[in-house]
């Protein structure tokens, strides 16, 4: 199950220039990894706009999206215009679009953005993610006992795996 994880509540929530998260982890050798990574899975990348948002009021609306018995069709829209689309996923105007797309209606969504609602919800699933250490995402609770950061390759949940088969 998707849980709402707020990697990085210190942006503001108009984002930050992608410039500074490129300086910060490793600079255009990072977006040729992600790139190889997406390629070797058949999955599309896109290198992103010019900022990178804050995901806050995306992982709200997936939470009213839960409530409303469709978190996967927005979590999947949200995932594709962020990673293949480069679209801004912190815009109020990009989030409005794909939420009624994946068959939100209008006026709970733009509930949501008017103001706080699910706010505590998110930051309660990241205070608790982050007691579990994760600092990353992706981030896999592999059977409530190890935790696998970051996209990974399929041997490395493998390895995983066959460890909690051998500690169980």
């Amino acid at each position: 199950m998707w849980k709402p994880f707020d990697l990085h509540p210190e942006y503001p929530r108009e984002g930050i220039p992608r410039a500074e998260l490129l300086a910060r982890y490793g600079g255009e050798a990072m977006t040729e990894r992600l790139t190889r990574f997406f390629a070797e899975r058949g999955l599309a990348y896109n290198p992103h706009p010019d900022v990178v948002p804050r995901s806050l009021d995306a992982l709200r609306l997936t939470e009213l999206a839960r409530d409303l018995g469709v978190h996967a069709a927005l979590h999947d829209r949200l995932m594709d215009a962020y990673w293949a689309e480069a679209k801004d996923i912190g815009d109020p105007d990009v989030l409005r679009a794909e939420a009624t797309a994946a068959g939100l209606p209008a006026a709970k969504v733009d509930d949501v953005l008017g103001g706080d609602r699910y706010r505590e919800r998110v930051e309660s699933s990241t205070r608790e993610a982050s007691s579990l250490g994760a600092n990353a995402v992706p981030a896999f609770v592999l059977d409530r006992r190890l935790l696998v950061l970051g996209a990974q390759p399929e041997e490395l949940f493998e390895q995983a795996f066959a460890q909690l088969e051998a500690t169980a």
